[in-house]
C-alpha cells in the first residue's frame, strides 16, 4: 500500500471551489497535485453535506478526532444527544417486545 497524503484544508477547499466552477477533475488534480480522484469526490460529498469541519481534521481521524463530532453550538450538541438517546430507547423497546415473544413461545 502507498503512504497516506495529508492535504492542507486550503487545498481541499480550493479543489471543491474549482470543481464548483466547472473545472474538469483531471485539471484540478494536476494543478493541486492530488493523487486520487476518489479523494476529490469525498471532499465534494463533505462540502455538499455541510461537513466543512472535516477539511481541517488529520488523515484517518475524520470520525474520532477530538473524541466525537464538533458542534456549531450547544443547541446542536443537545439535539444530537437527544436523537441518540431516542434511538437507544427504540432499540430497548424492540428488544423488550422480542423478549416477550420468546417468553410466550417457551410456555
Amino acid at each position: 500500500m502507498g503512504t497516506r497524503v495529508s492535504y492542507p484544508a486550503e487545498v481541499k477547499i480550493k479543489a471543491v471551489e474549482m470543481r464548483l466552477a466547472g473545472v474538469p477533475v483531471k485539471e484540478v488534480m494536476s494543478q493541486l497535485n492530488i493523487r486520487n480522484r476518489t479523494q476529490l469526490k469525498t471532499w465534494m460529498i463533505w462540502y455538499k453535506n455541510g461537513e466543512m469541519h472535516r477539511f481541517k481534521q488529520p488523515v484517518g481521524k475524520q470520525y474520532s478526532f477530538g473524541k466525537g463530532p464538533e458542534y456549531e453550538n450547544e443547541t446542536a450538541k443537545l439535539q444530537a444527544e437527544n436523537r441518540y438517546l431516542r434511538q437507544q430507547i427504540e432499540v430497548l423497546k424492540k428488544y423488550k417486545e422480542l423478549e416477550r415473544k420468546w417468553y410466550r413461545k417457551q410456555q
